[in-house]
């Protein structure tokens, strides 16, 4: 594997980088983001092997910064002796900002696929009617879309999990062959997000809530997103990557700029 989270030319091409890396660009080249590099030019946290089936760097987290956004974190790990292909995006508005977040997890295990796709909302949904036709209604047709497509079963969240994302999140297990036809839901929800950071959320669209609420609740709904407990993955990333660096990554998805 490279540096890009690439797989080797042997393993054939990967279905999951393919799509992170054209949703990445899109967001890159829109906002202008400029990477934030470490001490040595190299990604922000390279990943190194943790278990005995791989050695070296089995992946890394990016760290890009600019324009509109306060931050866009993605990792990729990838495991060929474990058939593991991981590539994960998250793009986060600022703190003080209503215009939610935007998500793209995609994933290889065996014969195995999945995704996670949404947009995560600034403000309690059930008390604000006005933010959620604004910000997520719009997706409801991409969303059905998704929830008919051929090939996709649903992937196993708790209901902690849905709570405290959206529920036009599209989180799937799916067949390659559906895997393949994903790119049409991915563009319409990027292309929702994007003219949402563009043009903003009418004050009216707020009811009220000001920046202070905003940021505090960003603070609480990452620190339960990114969450040992909440969200186990992470008790299958810190065996691969080490405590530290998974603690590392935790801290940066959690981080606020405000």
């Amino acid at each position: 594997m490279n540096a890009d989270g690439e797989r080797p030319p042997e393993a054939g091409p990967s279905l999951p980088r393919t799509l992170w890396r054209k949703t990445l660009d899109r967001i890159v080249e829109r906002f202008g983001l400029d990477e934030v590099t470490g001490d040595d030019g190299d990604a922000w946290l390279p990943l190194l092997s943790q278990v005995p089936m791989a050695t070296g760097r089995i992946g890394q987290t990016r760290l890009l910064r600019g324009g509109p956004l306060f931050q866009v974190v993605t990792t990729n790990i990838v495991v060929p002796a474990m058939q593991l292909d991981s590539h994960m995006l998250f793009a986060f508005t600022p703190s003080a900002s209503a215009v939610p977040h935007f998500t793209l997890d995609c994933v290889q295990a065996g014969d195995h696929y999945a995704f996670h796709l949404d947009l995560i909302p600034r403000v309690d949904l059930g008390a604000s009617l006005a933010y959620m036709d604004r910000c997520l209604t719009p997706l409801t047709d991409a969303y059905d879309r998704g929830e008919a497509m051929e090939g996709f079963s649903r992937a196993h969240l708790s209901p902690r999990q849905n709570a405290i994302m959206s529920p036009w999140m599209l989180a799937k297990r799916t067949t390659r062959e559906a895997f393949s036809n994903i790119d049409g839901l991915v563009e319409d929800y990027l292309a929702h997000w994007v003219r949402l950071v563009e043009e903003g959320v009418p004050e009216e669209a707020l009811d009220g809530i000001g920046h202070t609420e905003l940021i505090e609740r960003d603070r609480r709904n990452k620190a339960i997103i990114f969450n040992r407990d909440v969200d186990k993955v992470w008790d299958q990333i810190t065996p691969l990557v080490g405590h530290e660096a998974a603690e590392r990554q935790i801290a940066m998805l959690r981080a606020v700029d405000a």
